[in-house]
């Protein structure tokens, strides 16, 4: 089993949509790359992120990029759908050098690359969210989500 991180706005939606995926073996609600340890407070940084646990004889990192951007605008800077701010940006995020790497190389084989804001980054720090933000949506299925409804369900 390998682990990334997916930023792709609100963390509810986008761990509902992840953890239905084919080779993800856990999902769980976190905030990566900020400068604190806790998430007391404006959260100093950090994106909202899932941290996804996935069989790489299964699904590949560039077969999850595909995925992600089932669900994602990766063209809008600090916003997915009505979220804005930064701790809403998309980015990836792994402590894998290779698995930035093929992120990096499915951002490169877009005709568009250069008007894409997905960061592709080495995970700096990683901080696991409060009980009630893991599985929100499961638990709390009227709450807001920027991702379609169809589209969550694409994949259960």
């Amino acid at each position: 089993m390998e682990v990334v991180y997916f930023a792709g706005g609100c963390l509810w939606g986008v761990q509902a949509f992840i953890k239905t995926l084919p080779g993800v073996t856990f999902t769980e609600a976190g905030r990566a790359n900020g400068t604190s340890h806790t998430l007391e407070g404006d959260y100093d940084g950090y994106a909202e992120c899932v941290k996804t646990g996935f069989d790489p004889t299964v699904v590949t990192i560039k077969e999850l990029m595909g995925y992600f951007f089932e669900i994602i605008n990766p063209y809008s800077l600090n916003q997915q759908g009505q979220d804005v701010g930064e701790k809403y940006r998309t980015g990836v995020y792994s402590e894998n050098p290779e698995h930035l790497k093929e992120a990096r190389a499915f951002l490169r084989e877009r005709k568009d690359f250069d008007q894409i804001v997905v960061e592709v980054l080495p995970l700096t720090n990683y901080v696991r969210s409060a009980e009630e933000h893991q599985d929100r949506l499961d638990k709390c299925p009227d709450d807001y989500c920027h991702i379609p409804e169809e589209i969550l369900n694409r994949y259960k």
